[in-house]
């Protein structure tokens, strides 16, 4: 066992940028034998059949890059944390050598629950859907080759990884420790290891310049313990790279992942999957690779009113729906918050419902498919509440009391100000629905009666 951190092969590999792997944008990420051995099982390499942003590849063609790439990023921010926070005293009082090569693994292996989709699937909270992390748990277990190369070459328990992973499960086997949740705001935080390659990476691939423009150096120069001993804080010279880190984040939401194209893909997708759910083996199904997982989908589809979704999106030509129109909470607050957090299935019959009015409406008899609504799932995003440290008072203050930019982007519902309310239809209609006069009224009243019916 190394006796410091800086004893840990892959921070020593850091350091001299010997026996690395080159991923975008040129990052020497270290590549030491035992990571070599997490990386080569199967668990690990299927991350490589699972692109990190789904649907978005059809509308930012460059979108291609996997959870394979992204974890090696991760893995790589997590060795650069760990070299700057090896410099801080009270970090070390809580952190081991073997705490450091738990984390190291944890960020090779957090994705490792994902499936193909697994986001837009998870937000439709249908029952008994085990949350990614949690399915992690079955590739971590004894019988696995990922178990035994950990135990092996890692002298790592499963558990351990788990712990950090899996906020719930780990608690359970390992308990709640300040080193642990010290971990976690690592692995899962405001200013964590993940946030800061997906940011960057998912930039990089769409062509956009949003995610890349905050400090990146800047910030993690800048990484102290925070006051509690349980979680990251902020020297007070990285306050202007954590508020463009906000904004970064900010933008991300609403130009890429909320883009009105690439959630007219995920709603087909979503609505798609729903109906076709009930017939699969998901267990099966979330093992398959995404080809596979599509494939599997597309056939499930043939003949039913699924398959011009799924093809739509995934077939030799593209067709998405159209954005007939769409509801913010600063522009039509009342419509927004009549559907925005209701779960998946109140939005699909108010769907059914709505396309069967406006046909009626037009004259023109209209598939339950026809007609798609698009919200915000109930969960929210995680905001971004990390703490300052300013030496010469040897004082902590939360980033969004000094900072008006942090307060009003990431206290004041960076939800509602990102994600939209949105209907989108096929476009064979989506002109004649748009041109509906009294759309609004028959969607309210749509909504009253789904709300009504399902009380």
């Amino acid at each position: 066992m190394p006796h410091s951190l800086f004893d840990i092969p892959e921070l020593t590999q850091l350091a001299n940028a010997q026996g690395i792997v080159r991923i975008p944008m040129e990052q020497d990420v270290p590549f030491t034998s035992r990571v070599r051995a997490l990386v080569d099982t199967a668990e690990f390499q299927r991350l490589a059949h699972i692109k990190q942003l789904g649907v978005a590849s059809r509308v930012y063609p460059g979108a291609q890059h996997t959870r394979f790439e992204h974890a090696l990023g991760v893995y790589h921010n997590a060795l650069r944390y760990l070299w700057q926070l090896g410099k801080d005293a009270r970090f070390h009082e809580i952190i081991d050598p073997h705490h450091a090569e738990v984390l190291l693994a944890a960020a090779l292996l957090h994705d490792l629950g994902h499936w193909p989709f697994c986001h837009p699937i998870e937000d439709m909270g249908l029952p008994d859907l085990p949350p990614h992390e949690e399915f992690a748990a079955e590739f971590l277990a004894p019988h696995r080759e990922l178990a035994e190369v950990l135990r092996s070459e890692w002298h790592i328990e499963p558990e351990e990884v788990l712990g950090v992973v899996v906020k719930q499960k780990g608690a359970a086997k390992t308990g709640d420790t300040p080193a642990l949740r010290l971990l976690r705001s690592i692995l899962s935080g405001p200013i964590d290891i993940d946030k800061m390659d997906y940011l960057d990476r998912d930039s990089l691939h769409a062509g956009v310049p949003y995610g890349r423009n905050f400090d990146k150096n800047r910030l993690m120069h800048s990484l102290v313990v925070n006051r509690e001993g349980d979680g990251l804080a902020l020297n007070y010279k990285g306050k202007t790279a954590a508020e463009l880190m906000v904004f970064a984040r900010y933008v991300m939401f609403s130009e890429v992942y909320w883009h009105h194209a690439v959630r007219s893909a995920t709603c087909m997708f979503a609505r798609a999957f729903f109906s076709l759910h009930r017939d699969l083996d998901l267990r099966q199904l979330f093992l398959q690779t995404e080809p596979d997982f599509i494939q599997t989908l597309r056939t499930k589809a043939v003949g039913t009113d699924c398959e011009r979704l799924l093809e739509g999106v995934f077939g030799i030509k593209r067709l998405l729906y159209k954005r007939v129109t769409e509801y913010s909470l600063y522009q039509s607050p009342e419509t927004y918050q009549r559907l925005a957090g209701r779960p998946f299935e109140f939005l699909v019959e108010c769907a059914d419902r709505l396309a069967k009015r406006l046909g009626a409406e037009l004259n023109e008899p209209l598939a339950a498919t026809d007609l798609l609504i698009d919200a915000p799932p109930p969960h929210r995003e995680v905001e971004f509440n990390v703490e300052i440290f300013f030496p010469k008072e040897d004082v902590y203050r939360p980033l969004h009391e000094v900072s008006p930019v942090v307060e009003a982007l990431a206290q004041r519902q960076f939800d509602d100000y990102v994600k939209r309310v949105r209907i989108f239809a096929n476009p064979s209609c989506a002109k004649k629905i748009a041109d509906v006069s009294n759309f609004d009224e028959i969607l309210n009243r749509v909504i009253d009666e789904t709300a009504d019916d399902s009380d």
